[in-house]
């Protein structure tokens, strides 16, 4: 089916139903940050080390992320509807095998699962806009349906903490089933079967390279935090092979006829500038995020619904920053709205680094209201701006090297991220561990998590202090980081948004109703 004026409350439904579908992938992003700590607990949970939390939420993302393109050709080819009621099937299969996995191996290869579902479900769902609406209705169909992250956001923690305080973690997995259920009643009553009218061929080899090279690259970077060292066989090999695989990625995608993930797009200055600064932003997100589920639970000992409850303000703020933000973008235009946004949204990351033990709520509710407020303010507007100047026949894969940048960024994020905070916690841990036996050194040295519960066990609860002490301290240096990679974000930001001096400047300002979308007017020329 080709593009057509459908009726408006046919739109208004579309509209809708594909909302579901995006909450649906938030809603279980925040869930499980929110059941960590009780993933990592010996009695409550699987005895998950970091590594392996770190792989569970990775595993995810790395799936995601190298599949999204290959997914867009995929609905291009067979059609939108197809693969998206494909991907909310598996993704429903994959949360009941995570939430009956016997073993952390199990929960990781099932939370892989879920991310090839939501591989499919994404570039689908934003292919079925493009498709659905046109013209300035397209913009703002956008900016409604990113709401749907703040949603997931506000929800996703507060609901699993009433589950986690009802029923076993696993519960946290099923609540996506009867979601999927209401989106598929939905795709399947009000969505019709979109496809590209030009037949692209899939990409086998581009797929393989990058699920391989970004699985080595983020197993070395995770594993450096296991070891302690960079200088190991097993942490700087994966690494470089990760590094070269990505690079033959690359050069392949280039030297394609039709290349699945296409990176000339990125080659354009405000198009991948633009980009770059979001994967950088998401790279700070996933890690800030990982350490405030272990700080609030753990180092400050928060029930699951009490940190879900706490995390509110970062939704409300992302729901609120997405319309404020455009809103700003259409009087002022992109640049002078999202560079200075991500710019304080840089400091109320570092700001992690002033958060202590006895650190009052309030001020960690208000810098939680900020920062969503601000990240809200860039993702909507430039995610809106990037994704308006795709071509309409190449609107799945399009999207996706938008949002495969993005979730590259998480994957990333997180592993560097978790391994920062373990090389810095067992080297802060370490001078309380000289008169503990070896067993509890041992288990001590894992996480802050696991020697809070060895000592528990021997009595020791002068080492649960230090544990706690030593994860603040590592929360602290990991922020300092994350600010300073949300700060280049910001700078790349700026240059890649920077006007053109040339005849007939750039103007990322969103697209007036006399404008068009498909990126052949000066408005839209990213």
């Amino acid at each position: 089916m080709t593009t057509s004026a459908l009726p408006k409350n046919r739109q208004q439904l579309i509209l809708a139903v594909l909302m579901v579908c995006s909450l649906l992938i938030w809603l279980d992003n925040t869930v499980l940050s929110t059941t960590l700590e009780t993933l990592a607990d010996p009695v409550r949970g699987l005895d998950a080390g970091p590594a392996e939390l770190q792989w569970a939420t990775g595993a995810y993302t790395l799936a995601f992320a190298t599949l999204m393109f290959t997914a867009g050709a995929l609905g291009d080819r067979f059609g939108h509807r197809t693969v998206l009621v494909t991907g909310l099937v598996v993704f429903a299969g994959a949360s009941v095998w995570a939430a009956y996995a016997g073993g952390p191996g199990q929960l990781v290869a099932a939370r892989a699962a879920m991310g090839v579902g939501s591989a499919l479900i994404m570039p689908a769902d934003m292919a079925i806009l493009m498709w659905t609406f046109t013209g300035p209705a397209r913009s703002t169909a956008i900016a409604v349906s990113s709401t749907s992250a703040g949603v997931g956001m506000a929800v996703g923690p507060v609901l699993a903490g009433v589950l986690l305080g009802h029923f076993w973690w696993g519960s946290v997995f099923l609540v996506n089933v009867p979601v999927v259920v209401v989106a598929l009643l939905g795709v399947v009553l009000f969505v019709p079967d979109f496809r590209s009218p030009v037949v692209r061929p899939l990409d086998p080899a581009g797929m393989l390279l990058s699920v391989s090279g970004l699985a080595a690259l983020a197993y070395g970077l995770i594993r450096a935090g296991q070891v302690a060292a960079w200088g190991r066989t097993d942490v700087w090999a994966p690494t470089a092979v990760g590094a070269v695989l990505l690079t033959a990625f690359v050069l392949a995608e280039l030297r394609a006829r039709v290349p699945g993930f296409d990176p000339r797009l990125l080659a354009r200055r405000a198009f991948g500038g633009g980009n770059a600064a979001l994967g950088l932003l998401l790279f700070a997100v996933s890690a800030i995020t990982f350490y405030g589920a272990f700080y609030l639970q753990g180092a400050r000992g928060y029930s699951p619904l009490e940190a879900g409850l706490a995390g509110l303000p970062t939704a409300l703020g992302a729901v609120l920053g997405a319309p404020v933000g455009a809103r700003l973008v259409r009087r002022w235009s992109l640049r002078p709205v999202t560079v200075p946004a991500l710019v304080v949204a840089a400091l109320t990351m570092g700001a992690y680094g002033l958060f202590g033990l006895r650190t009052p709520l309030v001020r960690i509710e208000f810098l939680l209201l900020v920062q969503g407020l601000t990240i809200g303010m860039v993702l909507g507007p430039v995610t809106a701006a990037l994704v308006s100047t795709l071509p309409l026949d190449r609107a799945g894969a399009g999207s996706a090297v938008t949002n495969t940048v993005r979730q590259t960024g998480s994957v990333i994020g997180i592993a560097v991220g978790g391994t920062i905070m373990s090389l810095v916690y067992r080297s802060a841990i370490e001078p309380s561990l000289s008169d503990a036996p070896a067993p509890v050194r041992d288990q001590a040295r894992i996480s802050a998590e696991q020697a809070r519960h060895a000592a528990e066990a021997t009595h020791r609860p002068a080492l649960a202090h230090a544990a706690d002490d030593a994860f603040v301290h590592a929360m602290h240096v990991g922020a300092v980081w994350i600010m300073c990679i949300t700060l280049l974000g910001a700078a790349v930001l700026f240059a890649a948004l920077r006007p053109d001096r040339k005849p007939g400047p750039i103007d990322h300002r969103a697209p007036t109703p006399h404008e068009g979308t498909h990126g052949k007017t000066k408005r839209n020329a990213v």
